[in-house]
């Protein structure tokens, strides 16, 4: 099933401003709420597809990403362009920090951070993001590439299993909030008892406190090292494209969700083609003889070599066109075209027998581009050159 537009989701206008899309996904969160509308499975469909568009929307990259792509350069990411699509509700729920000033602003009314907890209050940490450069020849751009990138980054603690404590036994059921990672407050009003929820300030919200850390990273639960990440790479990507792999950025302290990494596109420079879009441009130098006469040359495409078939009479400034041998667009059958421009090279230097041949030919009518009045013929100018 196709996605819905992100602005559509919202109910905003294509150029709505950042406040705007906030207050427009603030109204949808609490519309949608898991904790507003128990049991109703539409509701929480609702409720992330809201989260997923405000996640794009209100990141000034990925919305110009999406205004320029649309959903194809999320489709055609290595691995979740985005980042919208791979979300969890501990994603959705981490949003409200920006929204509503500090958590869910159900948290108080409905029981608190549902979706958040996975049983009770308990805070999942989540990793940083990583950025790297993947350099690529336009051959790589125009039929996809995997590339093999050895990533230095947090990675979990293998000696802890990334928990941050020496052994099991080290663990300890926090005190203060009994291991749910909350506490909760009860309040009368005058409209009755309220009841308000907040992160275990000993804890931090983890629902337990480690009595003994481990020796290798300290009870980070994370240690620096290298992972070598295979990268999938759709045909049709440009410069400065940025995709993003899900869970491949550093990891979280103590088992939480690791972050993404973003990969920025960067073109190599090809020796003779040039990319304009999906079209490819060629400038091919043929000298006057051939031009005249016509004649049949091999041109560089990036599938390999093609024929091309010069027309006696050419004139320098034609652009042949090669059907299909551009670049592709992304998650698209389309491709581009490879443009051939016709540039008429003229020999700077001629024997006398070259010299005297074109001078015969000089006075033929049909050596004559139809000069104006005051126009010397091609075959004029060029005796004056030589001269």
């Amino acid at each position: 099933m196709a996605k819905r537009d992100y602005y559509d989701i919202l109910g905003v206008a294509k150029g709505a401003s950042a406040d705007e899309v906030k207050k427009a996904y603030r109204k949808m969160a609490i519309k949608y709420h898991p904790d507003k509308n128990p049991g109703d499975k539409q509701a929480e469909d609702n409720f992330k597809e809201a989260a997923e568009a405000y996640e794009v929307l209100s990141n000034p990259e990925k919305r110009q990403r999406y205004d320029q792509f649309g959903h194809a350069a999320n489709a055609g990411s290595a691995g979740g362009g985005y980042g919208g699509g791979g979300m969890d509700m501990n994603d959705i729920f981490s949003q409200f920090g920006d929204i509503f000033g500090g958590g869910s602003p159900f948290e108080g009314f409905f029981g608190g951070g549902g979706g958040r907890q996975g049983g009770g209050g308990r805070r999942v940490a989540r990793g940083s993001n990583l950025r790297i450069k993947v350099k690529l020849t336009l051959e790589e751009i125009a039929n996809g590439a995997e590339k093999k990138i050895k990533v230095n980054k947090q990675v979990s603690c293998k000696t802890c299993d990334g928990t941050g404590a020496k052994d099991k036994s080290a663990f300890q059921t926090c005190s203060t909030c009994g291991g749910s990672g909350a506490v909760r407050r009860v309040t009368n009003t005058i409209l009755g008892q309220m009841q308000t929820t907040s992160t275990c300030p000993t804890c931090n919200g983890e629902g337990n406190v480690i009595t003994s850390k481990c020796n290798v990273c300290h009870g980070d639960g994370v240690v620096r090292g290298e992972e070598t990440i295979s990268i999938n790479i759709p045909a049709g990507v440009s410069e400065g494209m940025q995709l993003s792999m899900s869970g491949k950025g550093n990891a979280a302290p103590r088992g939480g969700v690791p972050g993404d990494l973003i990969i920025l596109i960067e073109e190599i420079p090809h020796e003779t083609l040039k990319r304009d879009g999906n079209n490819i441009i060629y400038d091919l130098h043929i000298n006057f003889v051939d031009a005249a006469l016509g004649s049949s040359v091999e041109v560089p495409t990036i599938d390999g070599k093609a024929k091309i078939k010069i027309d006696p009479g050419t004139q320098g400034g034609k652009i042949l066109r090669l059907k299909g041998k551009g670049v592709p667009e992304v998650n698209s059958y389309h491709r581009g075209d490879q443009l051939v421009h016709i540039n008429i090279w003229t020999p700077k230097a001629l024997s006398r027998e070259e010299r005297e041949t074109l001078e015969k030919l000089q006075g033929s009518p049909n050596f004559k581009p139809n000069p104006g009045k005051n126009e010397k013929s091609f075959f004029e100018r060029m005796k004056e050159y030589f001269e």
